[in-house]
């Protein structure tokens, strides 16, 4: 069945950087969007990138555009979230997650599948 196992979360100081990591099983990663969400406490999960299926493109919220990159490796089934010049506002549990569509949605509703996440705190 499909699953996601995240990694890569801590605890780092605000304008420091983290690599989540996301490996994905029971599906083929290359022909699905695969996002990454996070839900700080009180809060709504929120889309923040996504690699669509077969065309590959990215998208991104506009609260992390310029600072975090998503990128896909086919070759290990999975999936890496960089995240640069953290802030305190990005602290929240990360998770993987599909919808087995193959365009990108920041829409939660629509996901199927999604890991146990990992937690990133952006503190001093």
């Amino acid at each position: 069945q499909v699953q996601f196992v995240e990694s890569g979360g801590g605890l780092v100081q605000p304008g420091g950087s983290l690599r989540l990591s996301c490996v994905a099983s029971g599906f083929t990663l290359n022909w699905y969007a695969v996002a990454w969400f996070r839900q700080a406490p009180g809060k709504e999960r929120e889309g923040v990138a996504c690699f669509s299926g077969r065309e590959g493109g990215t998208s991104y919220a506009d609260s992390v555009k310029g600072r975090f990159i998503v990128v896909r490796d086919t070759a290990k089934s999975s999936m890496y979230l960089q995240m640069n010049s953290l802030v305190p506002e990005d602290t929240a549990v990360y998770y993987c997650a599909t919808d087995l569509g193959s365009k990108c949605t920041f829409d939660s509703r629509t996901y199927d599948y999604w890991g146990r996440g990992t937690q990133v705190t952006v503190s001093s």
